[in-house]
């Protein structure tokens, strides 16, 4: 899979983030390139020189490939003298003045899809709670990048001539639910709003020329519609979209209301009718 520009967006603002939180003066990171065992180092932040940039980190080879190798976090106190990686890219790290280096993998689907790393120029142990940060950035990247993966299946489904029919579009509308309540937690604003642009859209074309804006729901309350279409109880809605029963209660009535139905199936219904839902 190709790495497109939103996606390098994603390592950068990880970057930042592990920096912020953890006082690492450098962070720097890639994601894999589209049919080559290796990662290409794309996103710096905190660097003194260009020595890292656009470096390619082939599996298995130095911390990083290590790391894409084995699929779980690695870190080393002195990188230049370390036993337990090989030292491809020595002169680069040694050009940045770097000593410690921790990197974690991002996973996607079992398949390591980047590597982050965080640096300090002493050699000096990194503890756990700057390891965990650097995992949580990680698990931030992933997020996006499955919320993106799922965003392009859909869209490549409804974009068939025929349409997903049938047992496809329930498909269809279970992952549309699952990207309504992913868009929530998704920090970034830019990658929420496009999330939530893809939920429209299908929507839309699962009722072309209806005028979803005139039922004049909001935002969370499609998100609770979305979950009562896949067969969610008020419970199972609230643990999805982290929102407490009652509250999801509360909203589900607003939108029955808006949609003149009196019950969870009629306002479902009616939703999809008006392009809501798909």
């Amino acid at each position: 899979m190709a790495v497109d520009a939103a996606e390098t967006v994603q390592v950068r603002s990880a970057l930042v983030r592990l920096r912020r939180v953890t006082g690492l003066p450098v962070a720097f990171g890639g994601l894999v390139e589209s049919g080559r065992p290796q990662i290409r180092i794309s996103e710096l932040s905190g660097t003194a020189t260009a020595a890292l940039s656009s470096l390619a980190v082939v599996s298995g080879s130095g911390l990083g490939g290590k790391v894409t190798a084995l699929a779980r976090p690695c870190a080393v106190t002195d990188y230049s003298a370390s036993r337990q990686i090989s030292h491809e890219y020595d002169a680069a790290v040694a050009a940045e003045g770097l000593r410690s280096v921790l990197a974690v993998p991002v996973v996607v689907r079992r398949r390591v899809r980047g590597v982050l790393y965080g640096a300090l120029r002493t050699a000096q142990p990194l503890g756990d709670r700057t390891l965990n940060a650097a995992v949580e950035a990680a698990r931030d990247v992933e997020q996006a990048l499955v919320a993106r993966d799922e965003a392009r299946t859909l869209l490549s489904a409804v974009r068939e001539p025929s349409g997903p029919a049938g047992a496809a579009w329930e498909q269809v509308r279970e992952a549309h639910g699952t990207l309504r309540a992913l868009a929530q937690r998704v920090e970034d604003a830019a990658l929420r709003a496009e999330l939530l642009d893809v939920c429209g859209r299908l929507a839309g074309a699962a009722s072309p020329g209806s005028a979803a804006g005139e039922v004049g729901l909001s935002p969370r309350e499609v998100d609770v519609l979305a979950c009562v279409a896949v067969g969610s109880t008020n419970a199972a809605a609230a643990e999805r979209l982290g929102l407490r029963p009652e509250t999801v209660k509360g909203y589900l009535r607003s939108a029955m209301r808006k949609l003149g139905a009196h019950s969870r199936w009629e306002a479902v219904v009616a939703a999809r009718r008006a392009g809501v839902l798909p």
